[in-house]
């Protein structure tokens, strides 16, 4: 039981930042300057959380070709639903939510939120697997998810209202949307085991492997649209910043192992 409860908090309290950015968004607004500075943020604990805690747990349980055939999987999964079906994250590509994407967003409506939905499961599948994996691994999951949210909200929301929505109306389309994070720890709960491991398993450090591959696009590819179009130092800035963060975090955690 405790453990059920533990993975549906993590999930559960990234839904709530994602809606509370599209509530933010929808009531207050956000300039793109301090969106793209939370977009940074994001990316780099998204490619820390992948470089310093994934990838190495997952070279102790498989073979180099192993974790590389995973991350390639994970990457591969995100590329291809942006490029044929639609972005699959409203943060990493808002320097592309231009005037005339918000034009047609009812021929684009269904696509989007198949792509945002699997992006969150995605996320919710990913604290759960960060859960079962611990070896440090849970704690900067948490941090580099929830505050990958924040940002993920912010847009979302900022691109409803431009598509038109009320401001009601746009944050509940947010709830929705969002709420496939909470189905993606659910998924969790049914195909992975309870409690922490010992050792990381095989198969549990192949779903991290293809988890990092995801996060490695989802980084890459916000860092890139905000360089292209927005100030340089920023972007880089606050995406070494999110990067430190987690490979802060990861000492901490490996002094108290």
């Amino acid at each position: 039981m405790d453990h059920t409860i533990s993975i549906l908090a993590r999930v559960v309290l990234a839904f709530v930042l994602a809606v509370g950015g599209g509530v933010l968004s929808a009531t207050v607004g956000i300039t793109h300057a301090r969106l793209c500075a939370l977009i940074s943020l994001a990316a780099g604990t998204l490619l820390g959380v992948t470089a310093f805690l994934i990838l190495p747990e997952a070279a102790e349980a498989m073979r180099w070709w192993e974790s590389a055939l995973g991350l390639v999987s994970g990457y591969a999964l995100f590329f291809v639903v942006s490029k044929y079906v639609y972005h699959v994250c409203p943060a990493c590509s808002a320097s592309h939510f231009d005037e005339a994407t918000t034009h047609r967003f009812s021929e684009i409506a269904s696509a989007l939120i198949v792509a945002l939905a699997l992006h969150s499961t995605m996320d919710g599948l990913a604290l759960a697997a960060g859960h079962e994996a611990g070896h440090g691994v849970d704690g900067a999951m948490v941090v580099a998810v929830c505050v990958h949210k924040v940002p993920e909200g912010l847009a979302l929301g900022a691109l409803l209202l431009g598509a038109g929505f009320s401001r009601r109306r746009a944050t509940v389309w947010v709830a929705a949307v969002e709420a496939t994070t909470i189905l993606g720890g659910v998924i969790g709960l049914v195909v992975l085991p309870g409690g922490e491991q010992d050792h990381l398993p095989f198969w549990l450090a192949a779903v991290l492997a293809h988890v990092g591959g995801g996060f490695v696009y989802l980084a890459t590819h916000a860092v890139l649209g905000e360089l292209v179009k927005h100030g340089k130092r920023t972007v880089l800035a606050n995406f070494i910043g999110g990067v430190l963060l987690i490979g802060v975090l990861r000492l901490v955690a490996g002094l108290w192992e």
